[in-house]
């Protein structure tokens, strides 16, 4: 074969190559188009799809008299599909593309009705499916918005996009703000009740199927069928007491001011119930103005100082080591205390003046030099015998809080590395170990509940939709700390304390009578001790009425620095202050003489709110109730009762709130079933679903009060 034979035969096998290649492009083009057609264009639809997750609005947190905490108000972010099928007709859009705009500009006034034509008419011409029309829109907004020209044709078919976002608010603002505390994805330890109960509160997150657009935004598919609705979170019940709290906010901002001190915090409990009513902490910030930053009260353990000899004294007399007539003497508030010839310390008394005096004497007065003698000669051969009785009240163990962050106390034993011949006389007056304000008040607590010890609580209930999920009862301590006779003389040396001792001149009043213990620590300062810069630590903790205790409460003063370091003068008037306001305000205990009302009197105008309220005003004004009248509940002729009524609920119905206040207007939607929103303060000015609509209970109505 010839040379061009063959190079001829090799380029006609060539192109019989790219022929047969081009061929079995072709097939496979054709095959994938229409063959495979399908599931390719499943798969690029699953490219550009996805599932995201829709947060459900947190649930309420409430005080105990349900006022609103905390709640989710819903806000929205509002876009717009300008190829949604009810405006795909040109004609349509351009009929009412004016109206629309004019709207938004009469209800914004941010941009004229030009302008918003022109943002609408660009987004149409750059076919946008996902336009942003407004952000932070509210509820009654939206309303509005639904019904304007093109928004009207459909949930679809005009084309409007809502996306809710849930954003929380605190009607009370910084009201118990860290015992409230909040939910952070950023913060590894949860703060508050907002954290420690985030799995009640959160609810179920639901789903929308979202989809990729242009320049890489996701608008919502508006596909009902691939949507899970989030389930709202359940209600918190907190025992907190607004108006108590506020009450100690007040009063302890006030005194922190005064004294310039560096933080402080104050906690107001029931007695019987361990519910707290009042809890605040506050630290001085750079700028000089005080804060809640951190709580003091449940995550600060330090040395308590006095308040401890409640503990001391409790122990020597439960063993009949002491009574309260044993003879002491307190040398002048200075004793020197040797061991084997050597000084190992002088311990001093915060004023002089003490000598001889009874042990109950000595606690009044708060002498150091008092109980470190009772301690250290009773128990001195054998102190495991003092602390033994420390760890059976439990003094060593945790509260186990229903909020996070609680501090372990530290109550040493003679096991302790760390225990020397100065511990125990240390410990007599509450050194060389680490307490929470919140430890010592649950102490004190027992004494006051008939030496029943409690662990306080925070939250008393957990609601879902009206009803009870769950109900917390204080846990049981210890059912009896110490013997009845013991119990007898505390009682009546901490009675001593406020009528003839360190806290009679600013807390003794004639209204009501007190029980409690001053303290006065000095605080370690850092590396450098006790002996420079001293820094003190001001206290007082007691309850009261001290002859039916009701409530019990603790001041802390952390480093004062204008004025008196002791504890009377620094703590002493910060309680004494919400001890009255609390007691002027309670009607259980302020036992004033009932009004009453002449036949035929003009009688307060009332709501169809909460009975039990109205019914406990009414009693202590001295009004009698009508149980079987059918009269008015503004009737005027006391001579035969008040007639009051429950609220009469119509399933499905949806009550009217206007002109009630806040309590009142959540107890009466509460109990019809509904979920509520609040915003403002006040009384009701407006609700979302007005009184007399039709809805299914579990939904949310959203008051306006003012």
């Amino acid at each position: 074969m010839s040379i061009r034979t063959n190079i001829l035969a090799r380029i006609y096998l060539a192109f019989g190559l790219i022929l047969l290649f081009a061929g079995a492009v072709v097939v496979q083009l054709y095959r994938v188009q229409f063959v495979q057609g399908k599931k390719w264009r499943a798969m690029a639809t699953t490219l550009t799809t996805r599932y995201q997750t829709v947060e459900a609005a947190r649930g309420n947190i409430f005080s105990n008299d349900m006022s609103l905490l905390a709640t989710s108000v819903p806000e929205y972010e509002l876009h717009m599909d300008m190829l949604a099928p009810g405006i795909v007709d040109d004609k349509v859009f351009n009929e009412k593309v004016d109206s629309l705009a004019l709207k938004l500009s009469q209800l914004y006034g941010d941009k004229s009705q030009r302008q918003y034509v022109r943002i609408l008419r660009d987004a149409r011409n750059d076919s946008s499916r996902y336009e942003l029309i407004r952000r932070r829109v509210t509820f009654q907004e939206l309303k509005q918005i639904r019904k304007f020209p093109i928004f009207n044709l459909g949930k679809y078919k005009g084309g409007l996009i809502v996306v809710e976002q849930n954003q929380r608010v605190f009607p009370f603002r910084t009201l118990a703000a860290r015992t409230i505390g909040y939910k952070n994805d950023n913060v590894k330890n949860a703060v508050g009740l907002e954290g420690a109960y985030a799995n009640y509160i959160e609810g179920e997150s639901g789903k929308r199927l979202m989809q990729r657009m242009a320049g890489g935004a996701w608008m919502p598919v508006n596909n009902g069928d691939e949507e899970i609705e989030p389930k709202e979170g359940a209600d918190i019940i907190s025992t907190i007491d607004v108006n108590f709290q506020d009450v100690a906010q007040d009063a302890l901002k006030k005194q922190l001011i005064k004294t310039q001190a560096d933080h402080g915090c104050v906690v107001l409990m029931e007695v019987a119930t361990g519910q707290i009513r009042a809890i605040s902490n506050f630290t001085r910030t750079k700028d000089g103005d005080y804060k809640e930053t951190y709580n003091y009260a449940i995550s600060d353990a330090a040395d308590p100082g006095s308040t401890f000899k409640l503990a001391s004294y409790m122990t020597a007399f439960d063993q009949h080591k002491i009574d309260t007539n044993t003879l002491v003497n307190a040398e002048n508030g200075t004793y020197n205390m040797y061991y084997k010839g050597k000084l190992l310390k002088t311990f001093k008394d915060a004023e002089a003046g003490n000598f001889v005096m009874t042990a109950k004497r000595a606690f009044e007065e708060s002498s150091n030099v008092a109980i470190v003698k009772f301690i250290s000669s009773h128990y001195g051969d054998n102190p495991r015998q003092f602390t033994d009785n420390l760890y059976a009240l439990h003094l060593n163990e945790r509260l186990v809080l229903q909020i996070p962050g609680e501090a372990k106390p530290v109550i040493k034993n003679p096991s302790n590395r760390s225990w020397s011949k100065l511990t125990l006389p240390e410990m007599a007056y509450g050194y060389e170990m680490h307490m929470t304000p919140l430890q010592m008040l649950t102490l004190y607590n027992g004494v006051a509940n008939n030496g029943k010890m409690i662990a306080p609580i925070f939250v008393r209930e957990i609601q879902r939709m009206g009803s009870t999920v769950e109900q917390f009862q204080a846990r049981v301590i210890n059912p009896q700390m110490c013997s009845e006779a013991t119990l007898g003389k505390m009682k009546s040396m901490l009675e001593g304390v406020v009528q003839e001792g360190t806290g009679k001149t600013i807390i003794k009043n004639s209204l009501y009578s007190v029980a409690g213990k001053t303290g006065t620590a000095q605080i370690a300062n850092g590396s450098s001790g006790y002996g420079v810069n001293k820094t003190y630590q001001a206290s007082f903790c007691g309850y009261f009425p001290a002859n039916h205790p009701k409530y019990s409460m603790i001041v802390v003063i952390n480093h004062p620095t204008q004025g008196s370091y002791l504890a009377a003068y620094v703590a002493g008037p910060i309680f004494r202050e919400i001890a009255d306001r609390v007691y002027a305000s309670d009607l259980e205990m302020n036992q004033a003489a009932p009004m009453h009302y002449a036949g035929n009197s003009n009688l307060p105008q009332i709501k169809k709110g909460n009975p039990r309220a109205l019914k406990q005003v009414y009693n202590k004004l001295g009004v009698k109730p009508l149980y079987a009248s059918n009269t008015p509940a503004s009737g005027i002729d006391t001579s035969n009762g008040i007639a009051y009524e429950d609220v009469n609920y119509k399933s499905g119905v949806v009550p009217s709130v206007i002109g009630m206040g806040l309590s009142d207007a959540l107890y009466i939607l509460g109990n019809a079933g509904y979920k509520v929103a609040v915003r403002g303060s006040g009384t009701v000015t407006n609700q979302s679903v007005s009184g007399g609509s039709v809805i299914s209970k579990g939904s949310k109505i959203i008051i306006e009060l003012q």
